[in-house]
Parts: C-alpha cells; sequence; structure tokens
C-alpha cells in the first residue's frame, strides 16, 4: 500500500463526516496554551469557539498547544500529509519547505502595524497564499496572524545605543540565512538556534541574546535571562495559518463560510493581543 493511500486513509480517520460532531479539525502550534498572553494561542483559541458554536458541534477543534504533536517544522509536513488539519507556522519552518518567504525579511520596509495588515489582508497577502498552495500542495492558506509584531532585540550585556555596541555579541537568530546576514550586518555574531533551546541558551550563556516580538519575550519569560530590551522594529514575520486542502475542501459551503469568519475574528483577537502586550510597560528589562 503506498504511502499516499495510507496518509488518506489517516486523514479520512482523523476527520470522518460520517456522523454529527464526529468532524474534528486537529490544530498544532509551537506555544503556551495560554490566550491571554500569547498571541498564536489567542487565535486558536477564538478559532476553535467560533467554529465549535457556529457549526453547533459538527466540526470540533482539537488544540495540540506547545509542540506535543512535533515541531513546528513537522506541523507543516503532518498538514500537507493529512496527518494534521490545520497548524500556525513560522517563516522559520516553513522556509524549509517554502525558501521564497524570505522575501519578507527586507529590514525596515514596514513603518507601522497598520501598514503590515494592509499587505498581508489585501492583494500581496491573497498572492503569497496562492504560491505558498501551489508550492506546498494540498494546503489551504487562510491568513497570516501576527506573530507579536515588529522584531526587537534583547541581550543580557549591555544597552545597545550604537552599532559599535553590537560587537561581539552572540544574538540567536532563527534558521533562516536572511536573519543571520541581518545580524551579522549589525557587528554582531548570529548564532541559529531552535526555538526550544533559546531560554537555556540564553541562561546558560552559550548565547547573549535574541531577537523577536514584545509579546514572545514576554510569554518566554526572557526577562529571567536577560538585562536589555531595545526596540528595533527592523523585522515583521507573521505566522501562516493553514489547512490541509483536501479537508478543507471537504467542507460544506456553510461550514467553509464559518472557519472564514473565524479566522477573521481569530486575527483581529490575535492582533489585539500583540498590541496590547505591546504597550504594557511590564517587561522586566531595561530600555
Amino acid at each position: 500500500m503506498s504511502t499516499k493511500i495510507i496518509t488518506s486513509i489517516l486523514a479520512a480517520l482523523l476527520f470522518s463526516p460520517t456522523a454529527a460532531a464526529e468532524k474534528v479539525i486537529r490544530f498544532a502550534h509551537d506555544n503556551k496554551a495560554d490566550p491571554m498572553e500569547n498571541p498564536a494561542h489567542a487565535f486558536t483559541a477564538v478559532f476553535k469557539n467560533i467554529v465549535e458554536t457556529a457549526t453547533n458541534g459538527s466540526v470540533k477543534v482539537q488544540v495540540f498547544p506547545s509542540n506535543q504533536l512535533g515541531s513546528a517544522k513537522e506541523h507543516v509536513q503532518m498538514v500537507r500529509d493529512g496527518q494534521l488539519q490545520a497548524t500556525l507556522t513560522s517563516v522559520g519552518a516553513l522556509a524549509g519547505y517554502y525558501p521564497k518567504i524570505g522575501v519578507l525579511d527586507v529590514p525596515f520596509v514596514f513603518t507601522s502595524n497598520a501598514s503590515t495588515y494592509r499587505v498581508f489582508d489585501g492583494e500581496f497577502g491573497q498572492i503569497l497564499a496562492r504560491d505558498i498552495e501551489k508550492d506546498l500542495g494540498n494546503v489551504k492558506v487562510l491568513a497570516f496572524p501576527d506573530t507579536g509584531g515588529f522584531f526587537s532585540i534583547t541581550n543580557s550585556e549591555r544597552a545597545l545605543k550604537t552599532l559599535k555596541d553590537f560587537k561581539g555579541l552572540r544574538i540567536r537568530t532563527m534558521t533562516l540565512p536572511t536573519h543571520q546576514a541581518i545580524i551579522q550586518s549589525l557587528g554582531a555574531q548570529a548564532y541559529p538556534l531552535a526555538w526550544g533551546e533559546v531560554y537555556t541558551s540564553l541562561q546558560t550563556g552559550v548565547i547573549d541574546g535574541q531577537m523577536n516580538p514584545i509579546p514572545t519575550v514576554s510569554f518566554a519569560k526572557f526577562n529571567e535571562v536577560q538585562e536589555y530590551l531595545t526596540l528595533t522594529n527592523h523585522l515583521f514575520a507573521p505566522y501562516t495559518f493553514m489547512m490541509n486542502k483536501t479537508v478543507y475542501d471537504s467542507l460544506s459551503t456553510e461550514e467553509k463560510k464559518i472557519v472564514s469568519d473565524a479566522t477573521e475574528i481569530a486575527l483581529s483577537a490575535n492582533r489585539g493581543l500583540s498590541r496590547l502586550i505591546e504597550a504594557s510597560k511590564d517587561r522586566g528589562l531595561e530600555g
């Protein structure tokens, strides 16, 4: 029996329309299950609530946070294969399947959060979504949720006031050549690491700092192992919310409309929480 046949059978078992309340969307991501402090889970929790309520329970959403079913990169492949029905993936995880996502890594291209919304909710986002679908196959891209806003840089050594202050610092980046090039251009040493290794590496001094949006700095509790926060606002890198296309196509017209509405509302919650955390002064780090 071929691998494709096996995965098709598995997908059918996981998303069975044989009875009401038996359709299940297994939704995995790599963040903590706290919708009040984590933009990724805020999106996921609102999406789940709207879908289940609006379908009167005919479609269930099972959420698997914190890499319970594998890494973010593995989640993408599992959605393609039908072992998962949905995921939020970072640009770092997506780049292994879609290298063109690096087009987003032009520093300082966006002037405000509002400008990012216009780009990713507009024609550019639609073209990007269709191109991802074409290259990955068997996925449906529905939105580009916020990872938390613009990137900042934290470190444990000193305040970053001039380019000279970057010299010699080991700064963690995603495993993306574009991100590494940005850090190196500032004079620091780029240190690519998987997300799960970042906190411990900061704690033990393997690396001096890292770059991420403020909400990520907050929920990852980097203030426990970092002293300085610099609001560089040098990058914006959204999540990609995707579903297995076979499963999406199996939904009724009404269910697709509910999924679309749930995505839109979840996107608002995701972005709203990101802006709320950004506005908070309780970050535990010096400027």
